[in-house]
């Protein structure tokens, strides 16, 4: 049940014609009051004596006792309470207890002898209430609302208990600032799915992924297509900016700008800047870690680039410090959003939304430091400059590599997460990797088929020896392996890579340990991929030629070469440029 309060109105009326209106609004249907300070009040939804205008005087009538120039300016509070959607549809006597209770908990209408405001509770639709107010008490001062969001949330989170609703995580107020219900009218009657704010969130956080400074930072903004406002300080160093819709505006014509620490709190510009802090130059460990460049890679390159990075993170965030843990968590944020902004078509939607549900986990207490979380942004920066993948051969591969490997970087970040109390991180930990996990499901199949085929064609005595091979160095998991329809995906990448000079019971050790694999739907999928990337093996085995059958295990292993076909020798030059 979520309470959202907002009290920044000043027309009474104006409020409650919205709340009463019917037709232009889907889900207003059958407005009536559930609630009142009285308990009489007019109700113009079931009574055809009654107007809006007498249930607008009566609610503003302490109001207007108050000599023009002390009436407040604005003094209209508004909260909507909703209930969850799988909740069942509550009664009218529930949503009014719960709205007496809502006012009480608030200061708005305390109780127990002490003076409060007037106020009224409509229902449109079966999962909500609005409840309208005037700020002003019947003795004519100002109720003692302070911090009423808060203590609203406190409230709902008592009432889910005693009504067996679904328990919301509480906030810890990380969170970004939820669109108020004029911001919500606005974007339904534009016909957009979301909310200004929403949009303009989104391509902010997009624009600050993989990011080096502010140049390339507002660059980014300005192509996407917003307005900027930049703020500078009299000697010119910038302060801040503000971002706007071109086609948002406001009643006199001009666009509506956003500060960036309103659209969330780590999008202000001194806390966009703590994520290229640690590139700066004068940084030696940065100097010491940034990796030869010779320009773009490929998408394939760079979805192996997170991969790797996306491994390594995991065991920050399981036993790194808390700072340098969060650091990767805000970062592993900025590869999703980057790899969402390059997937190919069947897997856009789900990582999109991975990357949204994730936005919330990148967000706590814990104050990230900045610059051991390179490996990552350089992730997001690559995956970002190396352009759209394809959804087939070692481009939709390596995605596949690469969501495998994030799923249980996000895993991680869940569990961190829990261990700390951050309940809704937490949550939008697991939301995000549900996401990832269907993603995984729409591009896996493809490139784990080939590979299916390859194991189902090894010969009868090479499968044996690959079983022998992993019951003695798994023994714990190998059964269930065996018991997997992708053993056979994995027995044709453990002869790849003992081809390509690797011993495969010392890998399969290596790829098993030190990351749970409990999580896993298909554990043999998850070696899989971790084989191909620390063997480096190509993702994508379509275009290879079949491996001897026979094989040996006395066979001389080669650290840098690929596998070859039988009876040909292929030049480093040419397996690379397969390979690629």
């Amino acid at each position: 049940m979520i309470p959202s309060v907002n009290n920044t109105g000043s027309r009474t009326i104006g409020l409650l014609k919205y709340l009463y209106e019917t037709g232009k609004y889907e889900d207003h249907t059958d407005p009536h009051l559930v609630a009142s300070f009285d308990g009489m009040s007019p109700d113009p939804g079931r009574d055809p004596d009654a107007t809006l205008k007498d249930l607008a005087q009566i609610l503003d009538q302490p109001v207007m006792a108050l000599a023009e120039h002390a009436r407040p300016a604005k003094h209209v509070w508004h909260t909507s309470v909703r209930a969850d959607p799988g909740d069942r549809i509550l009664s009218d006597e529930e949503w009014a207890d719960i709205a007496r209770r809502i006012v009480a908990a608030t200061g708005i209408d305390p109780g127990e002898g002490q003076s409060g405001c007037r106020w009224a509770a409509v229902r449109h639709a079966d999962d909500h209430i609005h409840i309208v107010a005037t700020l002003v008490t019947e003795d004519g001062h100002r109720p003692d609302d302070y911090r009423s969001g808060t203590r609203a949330q406190a409230e709902a989170r008592l009432i889910e208990k005693e009504l067996g609703l679904r328990q919301v995580a509480p906030g810890d107020g990380t969170a970004a600032q939820r669109p108020t219900s004029a911001e919500r009218h606005k974007a339904e009657r534009q016909g957009r799915e979301r909310t200004a704010r929403e949009e303009l969130r989104e391509t902010v956080r997009r624009a600050v992924t993989g990011a080096r400074s502010d140049e390339e930072f507002f660059d980014r903004v300005a192509a996407a297509g917003l307005l900027i406002r930049k703020r500078a300080a009299p000697s010119g160093d910038l302060l801040g900016y503000k971002v706007a819709l071109p086609d948002d505006l406001n009643k006199d014509g001009e666009p509506v700008f956003y500060p960036g620490a309103r659209l969330a709190p780590d999008l202000s510009l001194p806390r966009i800047r703590e994520h290229w802090s640690g590139d700066t130059q004068d940084n030696p460990a940065a100097r010491q870690e940034e990796p030869p460049r010779t320009g773009p890679g490929s998408p394939a390159a760079a979805r192996r680039g997170t991969a790797s990075a996306a491994w390594q993170a995991v065991l920050v965030v399981e036993y790194g410090d808390d700072a340098v843990a969060a650091a990767h968590i805000a970062a592993a944020g900025e590869v999703l959003d980057a790899l969402a902004k390059t997937s190919a078509a069947h897997t856009r939607r789900e990582l999109r939304d991975a990357a949204t549900a994730f936005e919330r986990a990148s967000r706590s207490h814990v104050r990230a430091v900045r610059g051991h979380d390179r490996a990552l942004r350089q992730a997001a920066r690559d995956l970002v400059h190396s352009g759209p993948a394809l959804g087939r051969g070692e481009d939709g591969a390596t995605t596949a590599m690469a969501i495998d490997m994030l799923f249980f970087l996000i895993i991680a970040t869940a569990h961190w997460h829990a261990r700390k109390g951050h309940a809704q991180q937490a949550e939008a930990a697991t939301r995000a990797a549900e996401h990832l996990r269907t993603a995984y499901q729409a591009a896996a199949p493809q490139p784990l088929s080939v590979l299916y085929q390859r194991g189902q064609r090894l010969s009868r005595p090479m499968l044996q020896r690959q079983t022998v091979v992993l019951r003695e160095t798994l023994p714990e998991l190998a059964e269930q392996i065996l018991a997997e329809p992708g053993w056979y995906a994995l027995a044709a990448t453990i002869v790849e890579a003992e081809a390509a000079g690797h011993d495969p019971a010392t890998l399969l050790l290596d790829v098993a340990a030190s990351r749970e694999l409990g999580t896993a739907d298909s554990v043999s999928d998850v070696l899989v991929w971790r084989m191909r990337r620390t063997a480096d093996l190509p993702a994508d085995a379509s275009h290879l030629p079949e491996t001897n059958p026979v094989g040996s295990r006395s066979a001389p292993r080669r650290s840098t070469s690929r596998p070859s076909a039988p009876g040909r020798r292929r030049s480093g030059e040419e397996t690379s440029r397969k390979a690629r």
